[in-house]
């Protein structure tokens, strides 16, 4: 898969690079550090990716704003996006799901426990049915 990785935090980035590693998994990642830089990527893009995994509290353009950006391009809607936060705040989880995202995935603190969560979530992508353009 192709996955459109959109995180400021440079750690946060190290850790999911790190997973896919340690998963064994050869997805395609490309990083953004905002929104901004993440709408830029898909227009840039000869190929949209399968899956976006996202972060909400990001400077210039937060997730939020991306999510609605994107879901009202018909080039990018249909791409499903899952928020990976650190949010808890039930109002941030509604408004993600009003704005059409496919799942809401809270970040342990523990690395494994974070191995396991991303170990579930590629598991799913891996045999969904994605819209390839």
């Amino acid at each position: 898969m192709k996955i459109l990785f959109i995180e400021d935090d440079q750690v946060e980035t190290m850790k999911m690079k790190r997973t896919l590693a340690k998963l064994q998994l050869k997805h395609e990642l490309i990083l953004a550090e905002n929104g901004e830089d993440a709408l830029n990527k898909l227009k840039d893009s000869s190929r949209l990716p399968d899956l976006i995994l996202l972060d909400l509290n990001m400077p210039r353009m937060n997730g939020c704003e991306f999510l609605k950006a994107i879901k009202q391009d018909n080039s990018y809607k249909n791409i499903p996006s899952v928020v990976l936060t650190t949010s808890q705040n039930r109002d941030d989880l509604l408004d993600c799901y009003s704005s059409g995202i496919a799942g809401y995935v809270t970040k342990p603190l523990k690395y494994d426990d974070y191995v396991e969560k991303m170990r579930k979530v590629f598991a799913y992508w891996e045999v969904n049915d994605l819209l390839t353009v």
